[in-house]
């Protein structure tokens, strides 16, 4: 007689058949059996919120097939994922099949490799109610707060709508945005940079920041042409130059909601998509037989936690040293905390087999896996290395009583950046001077007097907050404490599905249903969009689950002040002013003349007569196919006449944000870069090297010697073919006049020209 092993997912039950060999019979239930019934509430209030569950539809052979095996098996294990989901599929799995419960044990994995799997049969438990309370807790409460709102919306907005405990926050945040972005006010402000150059020829800029008293802004071109005019022509003073070293830590490995925010950030990937090819790699893929098999690739997906084992912190450092070299292994394994809310039942997300390294298995995933797996590997990788060593440079100028500042950083010793570096936020910082990387300053001193080549002002304007992305959204619930990182897909995706949300690129943004509905909301039942309420609903799930609160006690508790809400809202619903915009079309009504609007009917979208009532004249729309455009046949891409500095492949040419650039064709395994550039028929003032036409900042050129960095030639002004009658040294246009000027600043050499070529932004 074998033992039956019930797991959720049949990709999950084929690895675990092959770890647990023949006395074990491993089977899948493919997901839920039991739920609550979409046609009734089926939560009896009354009598302590009993849920009166009933198999779900469709699965009825498939509980009977279970069943059957059930009875034949001389033990059954239950080994849904390892969360509160997963228990509560346990619990309902045991009721369903009414299993014996000393032949019923629940086992649970944390990584589906063959160790882990074996030592869970080895030492499983009985079921944990206080996890399947949290669940039901939530469950239950999700279905009161929907149930009992849907009909106020349905007689305040229109019929259909629906609301949702999390949901409706989330809504709320996004339309909360929106308001913020239509109340800003853009305002003025200037910046001034200086182009300086040193005896030596050395240029570098700086920008300016303010005075002895302090930072000033500028908040019109008077203000900036005064310290223009101020400066203009006089010499710079160098006030202080300071040099430091600093650590620059790796990030922690990821839990759920890191892995979200930074999928979405550097693949593009929508949570929903995340979470399906994550749970593809934690169930188990083919990887080959030289690299074992059907292999679950990370450990579970669904965590709080940024703890490790010490088997795989050893993995990762041994790892490190054979690859990297010894250099970059911290004396000690890295130990990240973990904070104080967080559920910690499970690791965090790393690999399970850190010798399975992304190149080694690339040709056994699906282009999404191996991005999700590549970015999962390199950072649990990168969080076990040694920290960065950065040196920073930070230089204050002094000219007409003003400051002038530039600061910056080079990487002195990669550390965990050779592997991987964690992406940001894309945040304006107006008036901010952003630090540069690879600063290149030329050595000065204190009290060293240096010329200025070019000064210019700029005028920007302040933004106004970005609109929510999916991973600004998702960063912003798991700081607030709204949901839980497993709950943050089906949040986004509800939103977005009810039409209270749409997707505008990568931001989201609230349709006028959305904004109406969450009008209501807070008119109504502000509780249940408060960010601090929902939040603390939240930590009293974790409570049950601890076994430090009970789940009829929190649920009466809850239902207490939500039913004072619903009587209130019985005579206040129909007092607001909660209608959709109308949706006008271009027909004209036939009976009254008026131009018809768009309506919802039983059978989908129809226009009616605006003046209903009194004309209850209706037309069928029907909608126009937009024309397909013809179908464009991909040109292939340019290749170039150079090979990748890196790994010998062609490079092909691409377009990206700042223009046209070559990366290598072997890309995504091979990152190279090189940008695009056009060269200047003139010889290098210092090395007579080729010059380079480059695009610095804001897309403004200027021209750099081909060798840079082995030579450092770099200039605002354009070399011309001529040279200076009196020195013999090449001669430069300065930038926006008509006039040239000798390259050695000690010959002074200069005279007028004729017209200045344009300098014009390039790709």
């Amino acid at each position: 007689m074998a033992n039956l092993v019930i797991v959720e997912s049949p990709s999950k039950a084929t690895a675990i058949k092959k770890y647990l060999g023949s006395n074990y019979k491993v089977i899948a239930s493919k997901g839920h059996v039991r739920d609550l019934p979409k046609s009734s509430l089926s939560v009896d209030i009354d009598n302590g919120f009993e849920a009166h569950y009933i198999n779900i539809l469709g699965k009825g052979d498939l509980i009977k097939e279970i069943r059957k095996e059930a009875k034949a098996a001389k033990k059954v294990f239950l080994a849904p994922d390892p969360d509160r989901e997963g228990e509560a599929i346990a619990w309902h799995l045991a009721n369903a099949l009414g299993l014996e419960p000393e032949k019923t044990l629940r086992v649970s994995f944390n990584e589906i490799t063959p160790d882990v799997v074996r030592a869970a049969i080895k030492e499983p438990r009985a079921i944990d109610m206080n996890l399947v309370n949290a669940q039901q807790t939530r469950r239950i409460w999700d279905r009161v707060v929907g149930y009992k709102l849907s009909p106020y919306l349905w007689k305040a907005v229109k019929n259909g709508l629906s609301a949702g405990r999390v949901q409706s926050v989330a809504a709320r945040i996004i339309v909360d945005r929106e308001d913020e972005i239509r109340a800003f006010v853009p305002e003025e402000y200037w910046t001034i940079d200086a182009q300086l150059g040193t005896g030596e020829g050395k240029e570098f800029s700086v920008r300016f920041y303010g005075n002895e008293q302090g930072k000033m802004k500028l908040a019109s071109r008077s203000a900036a042409d005064q310290i223009v005019k101020a400066v203009e022509g006089k010499p710079f003073t160098v006030q202080s130059v300071k040099r430091a070293s600093r650590q620059k830590l790796p990030a922690p490995p990821f839990t759920t909601s890191t892995m979200q925010q930074e999928a979405s950030r550097k693949l593009g990937f929508q949570s929903q998509r995340i979470m399906r090819v994550a749970q593809e790699l934690y169930e188990g893929i083919n990887v080959g037989t030289e690299n074992g098999g059907v292999q679950g690739l990370i450990t579970y997906m669904r965590t709080d936690s940024l703890r490790v084992s010490a088997e795989a912190q050893n993995a990762a450092r041994d790892l490190i040293a054979a690859k990297y070299g010894e250099g970059y292994c911290p004396e000690k394994p890295r130990v990240y905390k973990t904070r104080a809310n967080a559920q910690d039942a499970h690791e965090a997300i790393r690999p399970s087999h850190i010798d399975l390294e992304p190149a080694k298995i690339h040709k056994y995933l699906t282009p999404d896996q191996y991005r999700l797996y590549k970015l999962i590997w390199e950072r649990f990788v990168a969080s076990q290395m040694q920290s960065a060593t950065l040196n920073t440079l930070a230089v204050e100028l002094e000219s007409a009583g003003y400051l002038f500042r530039a600061g910056g950083y080079s990487v002195a010793f990669p550390g965990y950046m050779a592997v991987y570096e964690e992406s940001e936020e894309e945040e304006t910082r107006a008036d901010a001077i952003s630090e540069q990387k690879d600063i290149r300053i030329p050595e000065l001193t204190e009290g060293e007097k240096i010329s200025p080549r070019h000064i210019e002002s700029s005028r920007h304007f302040t933004e106004a907050p970005a609109r929510y992305t999916e991973a600004s959204l998702i960063k912003f619930l798991d700081e607030k404490g709204i949901g839980r990182p497993s709950t943050y897909n089906t949040i986004i995706t509800t939103i977005v599905s009810r039409n209270y949300v749409v997707r505008d690129g990568k931001s989201l943004v609230p349709t006028p249903l959305g904004e109406v509905t969450t009008k209501l909301m807070k008119e109504n039942f502000s509780d249940i969009v408060d960010y601090t309420f929902t939040a603390q609903m939240e930590d009293q799930l974790d409570e049950i689950e601890k076994g430090n609160a009970e789940m009829v006690a929190v649920l009466e508790s809850f239902w207490k002040g939500f039913s004072g809400e619903l009587e209130k809202a019985e005579t206040t619903i129909g007092k607001g002013s909660f209608e959709l915009p109308v949706e006008e079309t271009d027909i004209i009504c036939d009976k009254c003349g008026s131009k018809m609007v768009v309506k919802n009917g039983r059978y989908g979208k129809f226009a009616a007569c605006p003046n209903y009532p009194t004309c209850r004249n209706t037309k069928p729309l029907t909608e126009k196919k937009e024309e397909q455009p013809e179908r464009v046949e991909k040109k292939p891409p340019v290749v170039a006449d150079f090979k990748c500095e890196k790994c010998g492949a062609d490079m092909v040419q691409r377009s990206g944000r700042y223009g046209t650039f070559f990366a290598c064709s072997r890309y995504p395994e091979c990152n190279f870069t090189k940008q695009k550039t056009k060269e200047l028929d003139v010889p290098c003032p210092q090395c007579g090297s080729k010059v380079l036409i480059k695009t610095g900042r804001s897309k403004t050129v200027f021209y750099s010697c081909e060798k840079y960095p082995e030579c450092d030639f770099s200039s605002w002004d354009m070399p011309v073919n001529e040279k200076c009658p009196q020195c013999g040294k090449i001669l430069f246009r300065k930038k926006g006049k008509a006039l040239l000027v000798c390259h050695d600043k000690d010959c002074g050499y200069k005279r007028e020209s004729e017209e200045p070529v344009a300098e014009k932004k390039h790709e």
